[in-house]
């Protein structure tokens, strides 16, 4: 009994021996083969491309305002009530154009009455010049006194002072009746009718409406210090630049505009410095006191080191790129990034003519190091529609 439980121990030392044996057979066997599987495992394709060596112009962006170069609060310059309003409230005008009409009666009877005056001023001078000759004659034949003589001149000048005077009323009365006439003064879009018909205006006190200008139009921004500096390079050269301009909804800066104003001082409140650009607005869609986005340059590079933005990414506080060498292994390479240019960064430092970057595909490399397989393509996308900067990427970049 006691051997054959010996041999039923031993029989199971054994299987269970067996057991662990083929365990390791087929852990070794797994190790192997992934082991082989990752020695074979294919390099990830990216695409590179080569860095850009070209001149650029750097750009600032600001918050604008549009602004009309001439707004007019209409009031009238006679007190009367209104006939007529000759305009459609929101419609373009020309300088000249009748706006309101006041009741002119009043006033073409005050023109008249001058114009009675003035005659008879006129007709007094004449037998004042009349009586002054004859004066002149009668003193030659001492058939007057001196005394006489003087008062007939006197009469005289005094005669054509009147006529002055009734002239000048004549004059003032032909104005009045002419301002009765509201027109517009400077060509432009109307606002709303403040004033209708049969309502008293007074004298340059009642708003009758708006007109502001349309076309051109001004835009103005303000540029912090930096900036400000920054811009004098281009200031300098004697020419008038040009700002890109961008309403709210639209993408990018697709309007274009002349800066044709510089203040003469900082606002010391807020250090910053106003600009003001002329904007053509030839199909009316900027309207004054809409916001505006503006890019002024503040450098020309002669030549700069430029790379799909894509390519630029960020480890806490530093920026890198991975650069393909001639043994197509990916090796990280940090950059200090400047302002972008459309689509493109400008790389202050870090990169070098010639070198490969990989612009799509960053995500497959895993480590420095790493061997890829690069697809050559363009760093710059030619259809590419210009973008905005963010704040992150306007580091000063000294040209």
């Amino acid at each position: 009994m006691e051997s054959l439980n010996g041999e039923t121990a031993s029989g199971a030392g054994m299987m269970w021996g067996l057991v662990v044996m083929l365990a390791a057979v087929v852990f070794l066997a797994g190790c192997d083969a992934r082991s082989e599987a990752e020695g074979h495992m294919p390099a990830p394709e990216v695409d590179v491309a080569e860095v850009l060596e070209e001149p650029v112009t750097l750009w600032e962006s600001f918050t604008g305002r549009v602004v009309a170069p001439e707004t007019v609060e209409l009031r009238p310059r006679v007190s009367g009530y209104i006939d007529k309003v000759a305009f459609d409230e929101g419609e373009l005008v020309e300088a000249g154009d009748l706006l309101f009409q006041i009741d002119p009666r009043p006033y073409e009877a005050r023109l008249q009455a001058a114009k009675a005056q003035l005659a008879q001023a006129r007709s007094q001078l004449a037998l004042a010049q009349s009586r002054a000759e004859r004066a002149t004659s009668l003193l030659e034949s001492r058939a007057i006194s001196r005394e006489e003589y003087d008062q007939r001149n006197a009469e005289l000048l005094s005669a054509k002072a009147l006529v002055n005077a009734a002239d000048a009323e004549r004059y003032t009365a032909q104005l009045d009746l002419q301002y009765t006439r509201v027109t517009a003064p400077v060509s432009g879009r109307t606002g709303r009718a403040m004033v209708t018909r049969g309502n008293l205006a007074s004298a340059n006190q009642t708003l009758l409406t708006t007109v502001v200008s349309v076309d051109p139009m001004h835009v103005y921004f303000d540029a912090d210090e930096q900036a400000a500096m920054d811009s004098q390079q281009v200031l300098a050269e004697g020419k008038s630049p040009l700002v890109r301009i961008g309403l709210a909804g639209e993408t990018g800066f697709p309007h274009q505009g002349k800066l044709d104003f510089i203040d003469n001082r900082l606002n010391a409140s807020t250090g910053t410095l106003q600009y003001r650009a002329e904007l053509a607005n030839p199909d009316g869609i900027f309207k004054p006191g809409q916001f505006a986005r503006v890019q002024l340059p503040v450098a020309d590079l002669e030549t700069a080191v430029l790379v799909s933005r894509k390519a630029v990414l960020t480890d806490q506080d530093r920026r890198f790129v991975y650069v393909v060498n001639q043994d197509n292994v990916a090796a990280r390479r940090q950059v200090t990034p400047g302002r972008s240019v459309d689509d493109l960064l400008v790389i202050r430092d870090g990169l070098n003519s010639g070198d490969r970057v990989i612009i799509n595909g960053v995500q497959k490399v895993f480590f420095d190091g790493m061997p890829v397989q690069p697809q050559q393509v363009a760093m710059k996308d030619q259809d590419a529609a210009p973008v905005m900067q963010t704040p992150s990427e306007v580091a000063a970049v000294q040209p």
